[in-house]
């Protein structure tokens, strides 16, 4: 066993966990004062749910290799519990519980990226139940099809799920992935447009009517988030090599550039380059490169990061002319910037992309696998929110929603002003 590399993956499991408070503060300071906690909540509620749900479950059909439709959908029995993989193989590289340690937070941020399409106006109990179910239905398969692998006896990948795998078998080359712009940011982003059209507009939705009511959160929260995605792409190497280096450049690159490319969007559009649109910036960068990180040059990592940050600047305000209440931007960041990168490699992933192959194949591949995850997800998205919501209910009262959500559903304030208090 590889120490090194274990420790490498153990401590890119931990930067990625830290992920989640880090969107808990963006997402916290996003909203009104009076539904901080709420905000705040849905996301630690999904890493008790789904970090559970992970060890029972969830890796076994993640990563499932002998029940069910190969390549598409099935569960290992043995894994149940995480009950084969207490012992190390002999030759292997880590041991498979940091493997399962890694992806168990994958799974985690990719539910709580969720929550920020439905801000101010969501039940907790009923969103649990969501994050659960949704889980389990969607984001489990859909993290199979592209993470999931068998390895030959000479240590190569030799099977796996449909994405990676199975598109390589009918076209010669399968959909380039490397940290999960199909199976966590593509896939969050359309689920959170289906949940924001479940639940409708909050009450006086306007463009300007509702703004961040803390914007240092959303920077300490982007910062976090920047720290924590060095795990996230670098970590998918699952080796301290030159492929994690490069991993590692490129989400410095990207992201910085989508920063400045946001900023410069704002400045022209508003007249004025602000904080807030310095974060998100940021984060449609570090989206955008994530599927892209170990298959580009690091100056084709800028030119990426130049469009994700200026598309999806304008992208956010899709929402307006479309009418619907993606409260903090899932859709105009997460799956507009996970598209953006997930496409981005069929023109220029080293190799196989157009520039250097001359051929369209890798785009189409690239297509495919978007686009899927896509509907995919907003189909049972849709499904799974609405009978919730014509069941137990997934949205609070107008009454509540007006007065604030915290003091109803947690009990808490996230300021007290009242010295006596």
């Amino acid at each position: 066993m590889d120490q090194g590399n274990t420790a490498f993956l153990l401590w890119a499991a931990a930067l990625v966990l830290l992920m989640t408070p880090g969107l808990a503060f963006f997402y916290g300071g996003l909203v009104k004062a009076k539904s901080v906690i709420s905000m705040m909540m849905l996301s630690f509620g999904a890493i008790g749910l789904i970090g559970v749900l992970w060890v029972l479950y969830g890796y076994a059909i993640t990563f499932a290799n002998n029940v069910g439709i190969d390549g598409v959908i099935g569960i290992d029995l043995g894994a149940i519990g995480l009950a084969n993989l207490l012992e190390v193989p002999e030759g292997a590289a880590f041991p498979p519980l940091a493997f399962a340690a890694f992806q168990a937070t994958f799974a985690i941020i990719t539910v709580a990226l969720i929550s920020g399409a439905i801000a101010d106006r969501a039940k907790f109990g009923a969103w649990m139940l969501f994050a659960g179910l949704w889980a389990t239905i969607v984001y489990f398969p859909v993290a199979s099809w592209v993470f999931n692998f068998t390895l030959a006896e000479d240590g190569t990948f030799a099977d796996g799920g449909w994405i990676t795998y199975g598109l390589q078998s009918v076209f010669g080359v399968g959909a380039i992935d490397f940290a999960g712009g199909t199976a966590v940011h593509i896939n969050a982003g359309a689920a959170a447009l289906a949940l924001a059209l479940v639940l409708g507009k909050r009450v006086g939705f306007a463009k300007g009517a509702h703004v961040p009511h803390n914007p240092p959160f959303v920077l300490l929260g982007a910062g976090l988030l920047w720290f924590g995605w060095f795990g996230f792409n670098a970590g998918s190497e699952l080796a301290a090599d030159g492929v994690a280096a490069l991993a590692f450049i490129n989400t410095i690159a990207a992201p910085a550039a989508a920063l400045l490319a946001w900023l410069v969007v704002e400045a022209i559009k508003d007249g004025k380059p602000t904080s807030v649109g310095a974060a998100s910036g940021a984060v449609a960068g570090l989206v955008a490169i994530t599927p892209a990180c170990a298959s580009l040059t690091p100056v084709w990592a800028i030119v990426l990061g130049l469009l994700a940050g200026a598309l999806c600047a304008l992208a956010v305000d899709l929402k307006f002319k479309f009418g619907f209440d993606d409260s903090l931007d899932v859709v105009g960041i997460h799956l507009v910037g996970g598209l953006i990168g997930t496409l981005y490699l069929g023109i220029f992933a080293n190799g196989s992309g157009l520039i250097y192959s001359g051929s369209l194949t890798q785009l189409m591949v690239q297509a495919i696998a978007a686009f899927a995850v896509m509907a995919y997800s907003f189909v049972m998205a849709y499904i799974i929110g609405y009978a919730i919501e014509k069941t137990i209910g997934f949205r609070v009262t107008v009454e509540d929603e007006i007065a604030g959500i915290d003091p109803i559903v947690h009990g808490e304030e996230g300021y007290v002003l009242d010295a006596a208090r």
